[in-house]
């Protein structure tokens, strides 16, 4: 069945059941950014593979949402399909709040699976059926007849994160969560994502793609906290620790009735923006609601002492592999068959070497040529190449050690490349480097400190079409929130850096049909001297990878943007060279060098 019966046969549901519009999200039961395989239900009903997006259907056309990141990619998967591309936030494309003013019909029914909806999605789509006299139906994944053989969901074990890497015990993140319920006058707390779960009771797991998570829910009280989750995941050892912290075990999807039951009386914590509907649903309508961002969002995001040692640890066991990777892949790619999936095979292999790698801490991008102009291109038998010279080999790709979790990208001139390709690249490296010297004080967003990245682009009237960093997650998501780099503003994202934050710093330019350049460091935020005019903040450059100097034009940087290019390039030697052979570190040597 392709992907054009598919949608046929799902207008004929929508006719059925009297649907006018049917929307399904990228997400899971817990609002995820990967998914396991059982919920990749827009992929399976669009055949769009990227991790971001939305497909509305209406009676009778199909259109998907997706990011500036995916617009390449989008475009070449749904081609000879139904479905339309709609690229957010270009010109005379709307969002799909004004899509469905404009598309429902009065008395118009909106459809969704309330368990895939976020609580705000689901009030909005509410609000928009309620124009129109119409109303939403959510009890029902209208597309699960049609996945005949659709994966089962995951079994995967659970296994405990030891304090050793997790540096506080769940009992104090216990009595931390309940403290800031006792400031916000709530009795109780309800928690949907699993990063948020697996950080407060240090567990983690195989259920979600790439993020080593446990599919669960969590309803903490004063004295308890009930986690809904498949209890056989969890070996005895493990099961009575928790227990032993006051944690209750139920089955995995007993929280939609048990929520019904909960004390009307009281009040409950709840996060709109990782709630999903069906759930909010169901919670008694009298009990007293406390509407805000979770707790744990900011407890996780400042990693506590420990974790920043073992986080340091991993990012230079990754900067050894890469820079065995880089000499490899530069020195081997003319000589023998490699191609984009072999070397992203290879760096892999690499980390393992170092010890303790568990696996991917996000699906690798391994990009050559023009496929690097595909933000979040992924490599596949239908479209791997073999790396030749004259062009860039993009690897934008991370790892999970136990000592934490990693993002790195690197840009590798293969061979002989154009002046123009030298100028993207030396601006990108400018970009990176800029933004990673910052100095601010303490209240500075990532709104305000964008500036520094994007200013060399924009002197240029050029510009990359993603955000120019993330917070890490150690072992949870690799982009955590609340912080991160981003010129537009967006409701939720404004959260000053704090002592503590791990963020990347990951300026770009893609030229479509011709390369895609990123280079990628994590930087982690400290705090610097306090005088009469505040606390000043600073960041700490924490990733030990070479830019590759094959691909700089040392005469287009000023001398303080050379001298901040080889500050880099000499903490890269002397972080990285005590792990290699000789030979090794003579190439580091040169690739490290003055300019």
């Amino acid at each position: 069945m392709d992907i054009t019966e598919r949608v046929r046969k799902l207008h004929e549901i929508m006719c059925q059941n009297k649907v006018d519009v049917y929307i399904v999200p990228t997400a899971d039961f817990h609002q995820s950014e990967y998914v396991g395989e059982y919920f990749k239900i827009r992929e399976f009903l669009t055949g769009f593979t990227g991790s971001a997006g939305t497909a509305v259907f209406t009676a009778d056309e199909a259109y998907l949402w997706t990011d500036g990141r995916y617009f390449i990619q989008a475009a070449k998967e749904l081609e000879g399909t139904p479905v339309r591309l709609m690229k957010m936030g270009e010109p005379g494309v709307p969002d799909i709040e004004h899509f469905l003013n404009d598309s429902l019909p009065e008395r118009g029914v909106i459809a969704f699976d309330g368990r895939c909806v976020s609580l705000g999605d689901g009030k909005l789509y509410e609000q928009i059926a309620a124009k129109k006299q119409g109303s939403v139906f959510c009890e029902r994944d209208l597309a699960a007849d049609i996945w005949e053989d659709r994966p089962a969901l995951s079994e995967e074990p659970a296994w405990e994160l030891a304090l050793q890497y997790a540096g506080e015990d769940r009992g104090s993140k216990l009595e931390r969560i309940r403290g800031f319920m006792r400031e916000v006058g709530a009795d109780c707390h309800i928690l949907t994502t699993l990063d948020d779960i697996c950080w407060t009771l240090n567990i983690r797991g195989n259920d979600i793609e790439f993020f080593p998570l446990v599919l669960s829910y969590a309803v903490i009280g004063m004295d308890r906290m009930d986690l809904y989750a498949d209890a056989s995941k969890f070996s005895d050892e493990l099961r009575q620790k928790l227990e032993g912290d006051g944690v209750v075990f139920h089955p995995y999807n007993d929280i939609y009735e048990d929520v019904k039951k909960l004390d009307e009386g009281a009040t409950v914590l709840i996060d709109p923006a990782r709630l999903n509907y069906a759930l909010w649903k169901n919670i008694p309508g009298k009990m007293g609601k406390v509407e805000m961002r979770n707790p744990e969002i900011l407890f996780k995001a400042v990693k506590n002492p420990t974790e920043i040692d073992n986080i340091r640890k991993a990012q230079l066991k990754d900067s050894v592999a890469h820079v065995k990777f880089m000499k490899w892949v530069k020195e081997n790619y003319d000589k023998e068959v490699i191609t984009e999936l072999s070397a992203s095979r290879k760096l892999d292999e690499l980390r393992a070497q170092q010890g303790n790698f568990i696996r991917p801490s996000f699906e690798p991008i391994v990009s050559f040529g023009e496929h690097g102009a595909i933000v979040h291109y992924t490599s596949s038998p239908e479209t791997d190449v073999r790396l030749e010279g004259g062009s860039f080999l993009l690897t934008d790709t991370g790892a999970g050690f136990y000592e934490g979790s990693t993002d790195i990208t690197r840009t590798y001139a293969l061979g002989d490349v154009t002046d123009k390709m030298k100028e993207h690249f030396t601006l990108t490296a400018i970009s990176n480097l800029q933004l990673a010297s910052a100095k601010f004080l303490h209240g500075a967003t990532g709104m305000t400190l964008d500036m520094l990245a994007r200013k060399p682009f924009w002197d240029r009237n050029l510009n990359f079409n993603h955000g120019t960093g993330h917070g890490v997650g150690y072992l949870l998501n690799i982009h955590e929130p609340p912080t991160g780099f981003r010129w537009q503003f967006r409701a939720g994202e404004i959260q000053p850096f704090e002592d503590g934050m791990v963020v990347t710093d990951e300026p770009g330019i893609y030229l479509e049909g011709e390369y895609g350049i990123r280079l990628e460091n994590e930087l982690l935020t400290r705090k610097g001297l306090r005088n009469e005019y505040g606390q000043f903040m600073y960041f700490e450059t924490i990733t030990f990878v070479p830019m590759d100097l094959d691909a700089i034009l040392p005469g287009m940087m000023t001398e303080e943007e050379r001298r901040l290019l080889n500050n880099y390039n000499s903490a890269v030697y002397e972080k990285v060279s005590p792990f290699l052979d000789e030979e090794e570190r003579a190439w580091l040597e040169n690739y490290t060098r003055a300019v």
